[in-house]
């Protein structure tokens, strides 16, 4: 049986990444994160200042994105946040937008850091993992509730095939603050103090093993969220936690480049991708005096150059059939 995107349903997530991967011959995620002051003017024109007509343009956004880099990249990952400030409106673009990316064949991932227990981590995990209700591969969950907000979420992946990317060591200047903190034993048998990002990660590979054992790339249905701007960070994680898929944000416009990156990766390319969001979708604005009247021309070149940049830092993956 075939999935929208065109890969078979009976394979894992992290299966079915490396066999898309594997396909294209590079590890580009491109993010959607459309905001509808910095859209492009072909989209917006005609169309009347009001909820439902941003929601309209945001939707022709990603599509063009799509159309643009489909053919082109593994995956891409919808920020759902940019979405709902949209209104009610918003929301139903998100989903006709992720649609279309799995028509288009290209994996996607819902970016909302869905974090809570009980019966209400049951429902998000149901609505993004688990039903028609949206249709996506894979979301991204914050774990600091502990394994109570995270075992809701792993059971709906582990019953459909779906992938999750758990937030570890991120991006963001002040993420030191709370992840770098020297937490104490966990157990009478742990004396050893480490950063609380490296006991998040513990726990990410003993979640991830059972799924990444039964894969044939191994590579498990959990993934970690380490970003470019940490590299010495990003590649002791990637020695730490085998089977693992990284999402790498932070390259291009948060001051990460290819080789801070390239910690990220195994030897045979494979274990990260790696996001570009504004550096991609809003090439446009980088480029007035481009002859190019089609921004998404402009987008596809940012893509083209950041896989070449990747290959530069010597990120290659052989492409297969």
């Amino acid at each position: 049986m075939m999935s929208e995107s065109g890969e078979g349903v009976g394979l894992s997530f992290g299966d079915r990444l490396a066999r898309r991967i594997q396909r294209v011959g590079n590890p580009v995620c491109v993010g959607i994160d459309p905001r509808p002051e910095r859209l492009p003017r072909a989209i917006l024109r005609d169309l009347p200042d009001t909820a439902e007509a941003r929601a309209v343009a945001c939707e022709r956004y990603a599509r063009g994105i799509l159309d643009a880099v489909a053919d082109l990249v593994p995956i891409v990952k919808f920020q759902s946040a940019c979405f709902e400030a949209l209104g009610p409106a918003g929301p139903a673009a998100l989903d006709r937008a992720a649609r279309y990316a799995a028509q288009q064949g290209v994996l996607t991932i819902f970016d909302g850091k869905r974090n809570d227990i009980g019966p209400t981590a049951e429902a998000y995990a149901l609505a993004y993992l688990d039903s028609d209700a949206w249709r996506f591969d894979a979301m991204t969950v914050n774990p600091y509730l502990g394994s109570d907000g995270v075992t809701p979420f792993l059971k709906a992946a582990q019953r459909h095939g779906k992938g999750l990317f758990v937030l570890a060591r991120t991006s963001n200047p002040s993420a030191a603050e709370f992840q770098e903190l020297q937490v104490a034993c966990v157990s009478p048998n742990d004396a050893q103090a480490m950063p609380l990002y490296q006991r998040v990660a513990q726990a990410i590979v003993a979640w991830n093993q059972p799924s990444a054992a039964a894969s044939y790339s191994g590579y498990g249905l959990l993934g970690a969220v380490v970003g470019a701007t940490s590299p010495a960070q990003l590649a002791q994680l990637r020695s730490q936690m085998p089977g693992v898929w990284f999402l790498v944000p932070g390259y291009g416009a948060q001051g990460g480049t290819a080789r801070d990156v390239a910690g990220g990766f195994d030897p045979h390319g494979l274990g990260a991708i790696v996001n570009s969001s504004r550096g991609v979708g809003y090439a446009y604005e980088q480029d007035d005096a481009s002859p190019k009247a089609d921004w998404t021309e402009l987008v596809r070149d940012a893509v083209l150059a950041m896989i070449a940049d990747l290959e530069s830092a010597g990120i290659r993956i052989a492409r297969t059939t």
